[in-house]
């Protein structure tokens, strides 16, 4: 299983042990028991748990694609649902058909046509649950390979990241180089800036900030990651409909 990180990424300066336990227990040890459970199964065990409790925000998003992602068709998927709707409860049932028809809507016309040069890239679960609608990573280097990271971001339609820090104590913050589509770039206390491709965002370290796409427009960027001393990212609240559509 992939190595969680998402805990450290959101959490990590805030409630450092919640989110040791969270990345390190919770995914590197529970979920990693694949010789006693598999992923598919226990993403099927979680949707329901969530199911049952009425949780309907981006985290279950979040494992429904790992659910997609580990092997659970669309067929299963509507199977599961309409089984446990009968000891969850019928709206609850409702509630978790519309996240379900949306991430496994057909997306191969999707990743012909998006992405730019760099193609669409894979569903950007790991962060799924920073995000409003749903985005696409295509990596660009490889971890390891060099100080300065690359990643080519796409957004659907109204996509768009929660509010967030790339923390540092010298050098870091990020640069966006705007490749296809259009879409929105915003710091806290400033006027929202539309972004175009070959347009350039320059975000220093330490500004709380967001962007994503317009509401009718796909939008990539490449992301590149600025080197710097003592950096980390913080994940804040999400940008509210209220905020997005006065843009």
């Amino acid at each position: 299983m992939k190595k969680q990180t998402a805990g450290r990424d959101s959490l990590g300066e805030f409630a450092p042990k919640f989110a040791e336990l969270n990345d390190d227990v919770l995914f590197g040890e529970v979920w990693s028991r694949e010789d006693k459970l598999s992923l598919r199964d226990r993403a099927l065990v979680t949707i329901c748990v969530f199911m049952g409790k009425g949780l309907f925000d981006n985290s279950l998003k979040y494992h429904l694609i790992n659910a997609k992602n580990n092997g659970i068709t669309k067929e299963q998927m509507a199977e599961i649902i309409t089984h446990a709707a009968f000891y969850a409860g019928w709206p609850n049932a409702w509630a978790v058909f519309n996240m379900a028809k949306e991430v496994y809507s057909d997306d191969n016309d999707v990743k012909e046509s998006h992405g730019g040069m760099f193609g669409l890239g894979e569903p950007n679960t790991a962060y799924a649950q920073y995000f409003i609608g749903n985005s696409y990573l295509k990596p660009l280097t490889k971890l390891g390979e060099s100080v300065v990271s690359l990643a080519n971001v796409t957004f659907e339609p109204k996509c768009r990241n929660n509010w967030h820090i790339h923390h540092a104590k010298s050098g870091g913050g990020q640069i966006l180089i705007c490749a296809e589509g259009e879409g929105w770039y915003q710091e806290e206390g400033k006027e929202a800036r539309s972004l175009k491709p070959g347009d350039i965002v320059v975000i220093p370290a330490n500004v709380k900030h967001w962007h994503g796409a317009k509401q009718d427009s796909w939008f990539s960027h490449i992301a590149v990651e600025v080197p710097g001393e003592e950096t980390s990212n913080e994940w804040c609240e999400p940008v509210s409909d209220e905020e997005y559509n006065k843009l």
